[in-house]
């Protein structure tokens, strides 16, 4: 095919769906078949579930984050920047890039996998106080902020202060939430009795959550141990209980408590990112609604899965039942979608989604995890072995398993270190300053924005 005439596939979004997606489909197609890229604002793939073990700084952020332009066999032309809107009849991604400049980008195909935001809620205070476990900075922040106070409250001589300090907060009973407190309490457990000034005493750490049980999904007696871990740790778990309303220096529960404290971590679950909304397409709670195979009914060469689409779980053999938004879908689903676009290209039926849940994973630090693979429960160190195991094993480059295995080796014979950058210290970091949500557009204004001339079309 001449360079003209070949279909032109744009992936948007650089998680695990969409890397997934891109490299399935490099292997297929050659070079003449057809013009693949990727939109993403940054140029690497982020490895999710190990972000609490970054705020502990058990892992350096690097670990986590696989470069996209490490090797120089891909061929995909990657573009630097956001999308905020989608026009499926003219078949245009609007993009803002990293310089500010709008661009529209033309595409045959296009792979939604735009990956989800924190959800928060109409709660007094929350985005302006709270911080987020979504992104590598927040995490990177969150660390830096929590070695922080134990500094800023040995040096203290008010007792009110040094509480406020010593007190830590985290919304959310599910795997984000229960590790990150569980990895950062390890943290402050471990540095404290580097602080002679310090009451160990005097930190404590609080995990709470709306649902009657922490992390349902791994069943009755998993869950009751992954609670009885933490809270033998001192960890004061409240359930049924969420946020009334936070301030800079308190945050106020849902059952009448004050909290005195300058650190709340938001992880109370996640919504699809703001683009789905711009498609005018129908949605199932926020997620876009999308056939078996992660095709959008009435619509020419549209692909949505991940985090931002409801792809039906055949696997589970309930009507109505989506794919939960996890690693180990989002990576299957893009392997798939990748599938169904050559078969579009080569006149083949699309197939459908079809995957077994293999199990979950929960590592709540040191030799403490409760993992369920393939349906068994394990608890304790051949839990943890089964957990990082996972982790290590779905790591996308040997060059990020040879880092993260290093880090592991490096902390559990060395133990922490309690260094603190500072290089954020000086910018806003709650939940409103890191996911730009009022970045998006409107259908209204993708339409007309679209229409506009003078502007240009890749």
């Amino acid at each position: 095919m001449s360079t003209v005439t070949r279909p032109r596939i744009l992936v948007v979004g650089a998680g695990f769906a969409g890397v997934e997606c891109v490299r399935r489909l490099e292997r297929r197609l050659s070079p003449g078949d057809a013009e693949i890229t990727l939109v993403t604002p940054l140029s690497y793939q982020l490895y999710m579930p190990l972000l609490p073990q970054v705020a502990s700084g058990v892992l350096t952020p690097q670990s986590v984050a696989l470069s996209l332009r490490r090797s120089a066999k891909y061929r995909t032309r990657i573009i630097p920047g956001g999308a905020i809107g989608v026009d499926l009849k003219a078949k245009v991604c609007v993009i803002r890039s990293i310089t500010g400049r709008i661009v529209n980008e033309s595409y045959d195909y296009i792979v939604l996998s735009p990956g989800s935001i924190t959800r928060t809620f109409d709660i007094p205070g929350l985005t302006d106080h709270a911080f987020g476990m979504k992104t590598l900075a927040e995490a990177a922040y969150i660390r830096d902020h929590v070695i922080t106070q134990l500094d800023l409250a040995d040096a203290s001589e008010d007792p009110a202060e040094r509480t406020s300090r010593l007190q830590f907060v985290v919304v959310g009973g599910g795997y984000a939430g229960t590790e990150t407190a569980a990895c950062l309490q390890r943290l402050t457990h471990a540095a404290v009795e580097r602080y002679p000034r310090l009451d160990p005493g005097l930190i404590k750490w609080h995990l709470i959550d709306i649902a009657p049980k922490l992390m349902p999904e791994l069943g009755e007696k998993l869950g009751r141990s992954a609670q009885e871990i933490l809270t033998r740790r001192g960890i004061e778990i409240s359930l049924g209980v969420s946020i009334a309303k936070a301030g800079p220096t308190e945050v106020t529960f849902t059952d009448g408590r004050v909290v005195p404290t300058r650190t709340l971590i938001w992880t109370a679950g996640v919504v699809a990112s703001p683009l789905i909304a711009t498609l005018g397409a129908e949605t199932v709670r926020g997620r876009l609604a999308v056939t078996a195979d992660m095709s959008l009914p009435g619509e020419d060469g549209v692909f949505a899965l991940g985090d931002a689409a409801a792809v039906p779980d055949a696997a589970k053999g309930v009507e109505g039942a989506v794919c939960p938004p996890t690693a180990q879908h989002a990576i299957r689903q893009g392997k798939q979608v990748a599938g169904n676009i050559i078969a579009t290209l080569t006149g083949r039926p699309l197939q459908p989604y079809h995957h077994k849940d293999l199990g979950l994973v929960v590592d709540l630090g040191g030799t403490d995890a409760v993992s369920k693979p393939l349906g068994v429960e394990l608890q304790g160190l051949p839990a943890q072995v089964v957990a990082r195991g996972y982790h290590w094993s779905a790591l996308r480059t040997n060059v990020a398993k040879t880092r993260v295995m290093t880090s592991w080796l490096l902390n559990s014979i060395a133990g922490d270190d309690f260094v603190r950058t500072g290089f954020q210290a000086r910018r806003p970091a709650k939940l409103k300053d890191f996911e730009y949500t009022d970045a998006y557009l409107t259908p209204e204004q993708v339409r007309a924005h679209v229409e506009e001339t003078g502007l240009p079309v890749r």
